[in-house]
């Protein structure tokens, strides 16, 4: 049965009494009542498809979940907002209407609330009840079906028939081909067949493959499981079930829309309250469920228990109690989470008050928690410590979603805590750490010595854990301390749980350790001969909250805090050792473990929190025991204590790099203090010094400041609310991004050793600055910048710069600088012992500034002035030291801060040598003034000796380039001599200047003059079908090659709807030179992996050997004759070749050619066929190798120009040589109309020298082709202009395009001088007057042409009457009589007509000066007054419209005889379309400022084949706006006997095999070249931060950037799409082809 029919008689027997029961009347009027009674629901509750666009708002939603569906978007308050957008993965519904979803703007237009809840009658509401009750068990009990279920009695059909059927279903494990494979096999279906099965399989989750007795379908169960079964794969699932409960589960199906169409009318009310004793059975049975019957009752459960808050809670409590068993089922399950029920827990766990309730009524937290313990459990070791040996990913990943909804949960923080809330979440957090406590230590790691470790370790799924707990950690940290009670319970919970890991225990006694007169009484430990672990979640979560706990009043009880500091220490000193290269044997895995653990993804909650662990400890510890703690567990307390000497290098090298990390451990412990807490800072502040040090590496764009902070749980950086304060932003040009840059006055903030700088960030932002200080002439010195003062529970952290030990360190490291024993010491070192004393003498500044001397205890600077060697003298030894010269600038800063200190403790002025102060520094400043004047001197110097040298190699370069610089307007003397004679043909024609070329061939960089006989030289070319002309986009005509009466090629339509373009890149070679290279790129190109996908070897192509363009020819150089006129001459054969006497002879000769010997055809007085040999003089001739580049240069363009195969001998090869001449002009007389630039003087070089070639290349055509077949193509072109000669297919004037006719005739007259006998060719005078004639012929014919095809003109006040118009108004009036349509003429006609001709004219400028080599006037070098001089160049009256009076005799009969062509009768009556002139310029389509316009656009787009609403990918054509749905498989169509997509396809008619489309999700240009070829391109819109979004990852507000529009439309018109795509395949390397026919 007809699908429709089915559709129809289930709704008339079905539906229809069901409905009427329920309404208890006619089902229309008892719908359109509860239409009446209801009110639009005020939420929206959209579902989202996958790949659907949704928005979110960074300023108004509560979180990042809350999201808006493109309409409600359009229409709400936040499209002004700082909004993104993203494609929806399916599944989640649009939050418009949800009070708790926003802080603002709630509701759109559409939903703004004040509807009234609708009240059901009681009958119907009664009918609803029991109605509902029995269909929604109906669809539970067959949604749940299983394969041995029998059907109730009730439900049996009266007949039974043995009809069976085989039903697949569908898993995410096995492929696409292996099902159709499979399918093949079993059931003997043909491919396409298959490919139907399973793509619907995919689509709905199961389909019957075949129907037939129980036997036939067991057999074919059998068959499937057989042939799908692999090693590691399981069977696919089938079952067999009866006709009749396919048909009833088909029916529940149905039954989902139907009620949905119902709660659309009445609102959830009238179904939710039988729902929720069905909920809990559909929930358990999700996972059972295939995917078409999930969908329904999501969308079930999405249109009536989440759209009410009483029932959206009662779904919430059911939902977490099934919580446990549901995530099982599905990381049991195989299909993706968007089709599962838990991806429900979004909509749910997000919402603040049902949060809330469900920790303190369901403990929610609780739940979540022993959930993952759970279901990790088979992780845990005999320690209770996780170990990932051998996971699972796939099971590992689908675990991790889990903590998504713990951070769902945590999202919100409460503002008022009751007891019950504050019970419960501390039993959730006392779960939550028995999780964190199987973390505690896992995955220990134990140095390798000796030989390298044999297999890698685990190590990913740890740190997945760790990045997909970083936010939660950060969370309950917020959560607890908004309250101060639960602060100290969960502080104390946390610091008992550590106290009972046993992880990494110490293995001897305590001892004690003597340094400097101190004792430290620890236990020892040694990092690299005992285990250590990274991974240590309770420490730091202990480290957070203590400082919030520090600070507060109630901070009681004594901790030990070396054992607290213990555990972070180690992990620090674990890095500080891998990156000394001690840990090498142990391999890749550890190295990344420490990468991680100081990346920006980890390390808020790892390297920072044990940092201010160390802090934290340094705070409370006796300065002088942290710091020999810290030696110790370096390993470099004895090396400090001068007990061990080593003379091994790799020990040395050790030692010194540990020192190094040692010092920075110091530094950092010390200086960083931008940590809330730890100092009075915002987080605000943080961010601002995150950026500062971002910036100070380089400039960068927005994104990747972006990529380096640290991102909150609502995935914000705070990046925006900063940026305008420190940099400013650089925006991009036609390429590229914008840049943000630091601003100069924040570089004081700038600090070398700031603590997230990785090593290559540190050494490049160290070397930007130095730079950057050299540049401006100060020194090199980096000091420590002035940081923010501590918190008094962090301000004995100081005293850590002025103890003994740090002395004591200071002194050995300087000492061993100054011993200068290369091994014993590093610049490194010192450079950190430099910024050490450099932050003890500020902070000594600090506090003699702001207290008295008495007062300050802190005495750094004293300590160091004391003993023999103290750290000041060894600063006076070190200033000396060559090897430390980079060094030097620092040394000398902090000498004059010693004396600053020192003169503040006696407070005295400075004395003049070390001074800073304002006096001396004058004198500084002088010194300075003179040394910036001695430096701007040199440099000017320096830069006129390089202006100079620049200036002699420009000379030498247009000398050795002279073919470059052929007729650029700035060469003077070129055309001084022929200034006067600016006319380009007839007789009064300018002469062509002996201008010989010598070039160089790029290959073999040898010169050689372009001469005739000379061996050839050739320019590298392309060729290309092109439609940038086309007026009828869309409709290329079907051209066959040896169909009937096609007047294509020869004849060109004047709708240009396909030309063929010959471009070059400009770049000579030896035609010898070029073949040897063809043929070497031929032979390595075949090896390359898809090479096919980058150049075409079957047609000829290959990339310009210099600048890598895309080429499929070489086009010969033909040099120009050159040729002094001879006036007198021209003047006497003038008076004989008037133009009815030249019409005369050519008639005479063609007649003459077409029945040679038969004298009757001409007439009395008619002059003899062979009179016009009597102009001829003999043709040039040569070389062979110019002969044959000619015959390869014609294949090539006729090939690609009528895809057709190659033939040489063709009679069509000159004709398309004569056209690609023609429309390659034209489409550079586009493109500078376009660009409004003057017609000579702005071309480039590349496409000077390639018009020119190409045109000599096409005039030299008729000497390589058969003089009979020009001469009969001469004869068929002026057929249209002389109907005494035209045929019985010849077109009327309207169906040609007058330039195309004028260079096919211009080129090929010269055949008709040509006999067997004589190889003549026509003299320069007669050619001059040729061209005269032929010239002014066609332009009479395109005049009128231009009258015919103009409709109506708009009415001008009529001016004066001139000369001009009353020429005009004659002409008007004679076409008028011949067509019989009598019009008006007003002057806007004759203004029209004047418009409407000057492109051609523009383009026949182009071509004869090309063609003759004769200068143009001055005034075409500009772009204003460009008609009279193009009249005069031209050899036109400066009225066009006086041709017609003077040639009246000869033109009059010819107008009579081309008006009364009955095509044009056709078209004056609106019969027939024609082109209006002049002609439309194409430009790519206009597109929107804002691309949500576009997406909104792309939202609403349907599939025109398509009946389902499956994800499509919208794709817009940006040459004529066509919406395409490309990569589907509804719009695959065939071209050329293969399977293409639409994109492929539409291309093809479009724009003859060229595209560029916009995916408009994806945000991306797509180039296409060919069947397979293809590349992407950025999308010319742009964020507010200057960069392109593809794929919209980052989801910022997109706006159209009009300068990339209009580079995009500069590529097609210039024909650059090709070689864009080559080059940009030639940069990436591809490794796997992809399929860009089926786009």
């Amino acid at each position: 049965m007809h699908p429709q029919e089915e559709e129809e008689l289930m709704q008339s027997r079905l539906l229809h009494p069901l409905e009427c029961f329920l309404f208890g009347e006619d089902p229309q009027e008892g719908l359109e009542k509860l239409k009446q009674g209801s009110t639009s629901s005020q939420l929206c509750g959209r579902v989202f498809k996958e790949g659907e666009t949704v928005y979110s708002c960074r300023d108004c939603a509560i979180d990042p979940t809350c999201v808006l569906c493109m309409n409600c978007f359009q229409d709400s308050v936040h499209k002004s907002h700082r909004y993104k957008m993203h494609a929806s993965s399916g599944g989640g519904f649009c939050d418009c209407g949800d009070v708790e979803a926003w802080k603002i703007g709630p509701c759109c237009s559409k939903h703004d609330p004040g509807a009234d809840e609708c009240v059901l009658e009681p009958e119907l509401q009664e009918r609803a009840e029991k109605l509902f009750r029995v269909l929604l068990c109906y669809i539970k009990d067959f949604l749940v079906w299983e394969e041995n279920f029998e059907l109730p009695a009730e439900l049996q059909p009266r007949t039974k028939d043995n009809a069976y059927y085989c039903v697949l279903y569908n898993d995410e494990h096995h492929s696409y081909d292996h099902v159709i494979y499979t399918l093949q096999r079993s059931v003997n279906c043909d491919q396409a067949e298959a490919q139907t099965h399973t793509a619907l399989i995919d689509k709905e989750g199961r389909r019957a493959v075949k129907r037939g007795t129980f036997r036939s379908c067991q057999q074919a169960k059998d068959l499937i499981r057989a042939n799908s079964e692999h090693i590691s794969l399981l069977p696919l699932r089938v079952e067999i079930l009866t006709a009749t409960v396919m048909a009833h589960q088909t029916f529940a199906l149905r039954l989902g829309p139907w009620f949905q169409k119902i709660i659309g009318y009445s609102g959830a009310g009238i179904i939710v309250f039988i729902l929720p004793c069905l909920i809990s059975r559909l929930m358990l049975h999700d996972a059972r469920m295939y995917k078409g019957a999930r969908k329904i009752v999501h969308e079930l459960i999405f249109c009536s228990m989440l759209m009410e808050t009483e029932f959206k809670r009662l779904f919430a409590i059911e939902f977490t109690k099934h919580y446990k068993q549901l995530q099982k089922d599905f990381i049991n399950d195989d299909h993706e989470r968007s089709i599962s029920i838990t991806a429900l827990s979004v909509q749910i766990f997000t919402v603040p008050t049902l949060a809330r309730q469900l920790i303190e009524e369901g403990n929610v937290i609780k739940v979540i928690v022993d959930t993952v313990l759970e279901l990790l459990r088979e992780h845990l070791d005999d320690n209770n410590r996780f170990f990932f040996l051998g996971y699972s990913s796939d099971k590992f990943s689908r675990i991790q979603v889990i903590f998504h909804d713990l951070r769902y949960i945590l999202i919100s923080k409460p503002s008022v805590w009751t007891d019950e809330l504050r019970e419960q979440f501390l039993a959730g957090f006392k779960d939550f750490l028995g999780l964190l406590k199987c973390m505690q230590g896992m995955e220990e790691v134990k140095r390798q010595l000796g030989r390298h470790i044999a297999v890698e370790p685990e190590w990913e799924a740890g740190f997945t854990l760790q990045i997909q707990l970083r936010h939660i950690l950060a969370m309950f940290q917020d959560w607890s301390s908004s309250n101060d009670e639960l602060l100290l319970l969960a502080f104390k919970e946390c610091h008992s749980v550590l106290m009972q890991c046993n992880n990494q225990p110490f293995h001897r006694e305590a001892t004690d350790y003597y340094m400097c007169k101190h004792i430290l009484h620890v236990r020892p430990y040694k990092v690299s001969q005992e285990p250590v672990s990274i991974h240590l979640p309770i420490s730091r979560l202990l480290a957070g909250k203590m400082t919030n706990i520090l600070s507060s009043e109630w901070f009681t009880g004594s901790y030990d805090f070396t054992q607290l500091a213990e555990l972070p220490l180690r992990c620090v000193v674990l890095a500080a050792q891998v990156s000394a290269e001690m840990w090498r044997r142990n391999g890749l895995s550890l190295v990344s473990q420490v990468y991680y653990y100081q990346d920006v993804k980890c390390r808020d909650e790892m390297y920072d929190k044990d940092v201010l662990m160390l802090q934290i400890a340094a705070s409370k510890m006796d300065p002088n025991h942290f710091l020999m703690l810290i030696l110790l567990r370096f390993e470099l307390f004895e090396y400090f204590n001068g007990s061990c000497t080593s003379k091994d290098q790799d020990e040395l090298r050790q030692w010194n790099r540990l020192t190094e990390e040692m010092l920075y451990l110091l530094i950092v412990v010390i200086g960083e203090r931008y940590i809330p807490g730890v100092s009075q800072v915002t987080k605000e502040d943080v961010t601002v010094r995150e950026v500062i040090h971002l910036l100070c590496i380089e400039p960068m764009a927005h994104s990747s400041l972006v990529k380096g902070l640290p991102e909150n749980e609502s995935h914000e950086t705070g990046l925006e609310s900063v940026i305008t304060k420190v940099a400013t932003f650089k925006k991009p040009g036609v390429s590229g991004h914008g840049l943000y840059e630091v601003k100069k006055e924040r570089l004081m903030e700038f600090n070398p050793f700031f603590y997230h700088y990785s090593r290559s960030q540190h050494s490049k932002a160290e070397e930007s600055q130095k730079k950057r200080k050299a540049q401006e002439g100060n020194d090199k010195a980096l000091p420590p910048p002035l940081p923010p003062a501590f918190c008094p529970a962090f301000s004995n952290v100081v005293r850590l710069l002025c103890c003994d030990i740090i002395i004591h360190i200071l002194r050995h490291v300087l000492q061993r600088a100054v011993e200068d024993r290369p091994v014993n010491w590093t610049e490194a070192m010192i450079q950190r012992a430099l910024h050490l004393i450099g932050q003890a003498l500020l902070e000594e500044k600090t506090q003699l500034e702001d207290s008295t001397v008495e007062e300050v205890t802190f005495d750094f600077s004293l300590k160091a002035r004391k003993h023999g060697k103290s750290v000041f003298l060894l600063l006076y030894k070190i200033k000396a030291l060559p090897s430390l010269e980079a060094q030097k600038d620092m040394v000398k800063w902090v000498l004059q801060m010693f004396e600053i200190v020192k003169c503040l403790r006696e407070k005295s002025s400075p004395t003049v040598p070390m001074s800073m102060e304002t006096k001396p520094e004058e004198s500084a400043q002088d010194k300075e003034k003179a040394e910036r004047k001695r430096k701007a001197e040199a440099a000017k110097l320096h830069r006129q000796k390089i202006m100079a040298q620049m200036s002699a190699m420009q000379k030498n370069f247009i000398e050795s380039n002279k073919m470059l610089y052929d007729n650029m307007p700035e060469s003077g003397t070129q055309g001084e001599p022929q200034r006067d004679m600016c006319i380009a043909i007839g007789p009064q024609r300018g002469s062509t200047i002996d201008d010989r070329e010598v070039l160089t061939c790029i290959l073999c960089q040898e010169e050689q003059e372009v001469a005739a006989q000379a061996p050839a030289m050739v320019l590298t070319a392309c060729v290309q079908r092109s439609t940038v002309l086309t007026q009828c986009r869309g409709k290329i005509p079907p051209f066959r090659a040896d169909g009937p009466g096609t007047l294509y090629p020869l004849y060109m339509p004047p709708e240009l709807a396909v030309g063929t373009h010959t471009g070059s890149c400009g770049h000579v070679m030896h035609a010898t030179c070029w073949q040897k290279y063809f043929e070497a790129v031929q032979n390595t190109t075949r090896n390359r992996l898809h090479a096919e996908l980058i150049i075409d070897l079957e047609n000829g192509e290959y990339l310009c050997p210099l600048c890598k363009s895309l080429c499929n020819t070489v086009v010969p150089l033909i040099p120009l004759e050159p040729l002094t006129f001879n006036y007198e001459n021209a003047e006497i054969i003038g008076q004989h070749l008037t133009l009815p006497r030249w019409i005369q002879i050519l008639s005479a000769r063609i007649k003459g050619l077409n029945g040679i010997g038969n004298t009757g055809l001409c007439g009395e007085g008619q002059p003899d066929f062979r009179s016009i040999l009597s102009y001829g003089v003999q043709e040039p001739k040569f070389s062979d190798s110019i002969t044959e580049m000619l015959v390869v240069c014609a294949t090539t363009v006729h090939r690609v120009g009528l895809k057709t195969a190659p033939n040489e001998l063709c009679p069509r090869v000159p004709v398309m040589a004569w056209n690609t001449c023609a429309f390659t002009i034209q489409a550079i007389e586009n493109i500078l109309q376009e660009e409004d630039k003057p017609l000579f003087g702005s071309l480039q070089n590349r496409q000077l020298a390639g018009l020119k070639a190409i045109v000599q290349f096409s005039a030299s055509q008729r000497l390589k082709s058969s003089q009979a077949v020009i001469q009969r193509h001469f004869t068929d072109m002026l057929g249209v202009l002389l109907p005494a000669l035209s045929r019985k297919n010849t077109p009327s004037l309207l169906e040609v395009d007058c330039f195309h006719l004028l260079v096919g005739l211009v080129l090929s007259i010269p055949s008709l001088y040509q006999e067997e006998a004589v190889d003549l060719q026509p003299s320069a005078v007669s050619s001059a007057y040729n061209h005269l004639h032929i010239f002014h012929l066609v332009t009479m014919a395109h005049m009128l042409q231009v009258l015919l095809s103009s409709t109506d003109f708009p009415e001008v006040e009529a001016g004066e009457e001139t000369e001009e118009t009353r020429a005009a108004a004659e002409f008007h009036a004679t076409v008028s009589q011949h067509t019989g349509r009598y019009k008006c003429f007003s002057s806007s006609c004759y203004l029209s007509a004047k418009k409407g001709i000057e492109p051609f004219l523009r383009c026949a400028a182009l071509f004869f000066n090309c063609l003759t080599g004769v200068h143009p006037p001055e005034e075409l070098f500009s772009t204003s007054g460009q008609m009279e001089a193009l009249c005069s160049y031209l050899a036109l009256p400066s009225n066009v419209f006086q041709l017609f009076q003077d040639h009246r005799d000869t033109v009059t009969p010819l107008l009579q005889r081309w008006c009364g062509s009955p095509a044009i009768t056709k078209a004056l009556k609106g019969k027939t379309q024609t082109v209006r002139y002049p002609r439309r310029r194409n430009r790519l389509m206009d597109l929107p400022e804002d691309y949500s316009a576009l997406l909104n656009q792309a939202s609403h787009f349907q599939c025109p084949k398509s009946t389902d609403d499956e994800r499509k990918h919208p794709t817009l054509c940006l040459f004529c706006g066509a919406m395409l749905c490309s990569q589907s498989s509804c719009c695959l169509s065939q071209l050329d006997g293969e399977d293409v997509g639409a994109c492929t396809a539409h291309a093809a008619t479009c724009g003859a095999g060229v595209g560029m489309f916009l995916r408009i999700r994806e945000c991306e240009i797509v180039l296409m070249a060919s069947k397979t070829r293809g590349s992407t391109y950025p999308a010319p819109y742009l964020d507010d931060y200057g960069e392109t979004d593809p794929h919209l990852g980052r989801g910022n507000p997109l706006h159209l950037c009009p300068e990339r529009y209009r580079k995009l439309n500069q590529l097609w018109q210039q024909h650059c799409i090709l070689e864009e795509i080559a080059r940009s395949l030639e940069v990436v390397n591809v490794m796997f082809a992809f399929e860009w026919q089926m786009l």
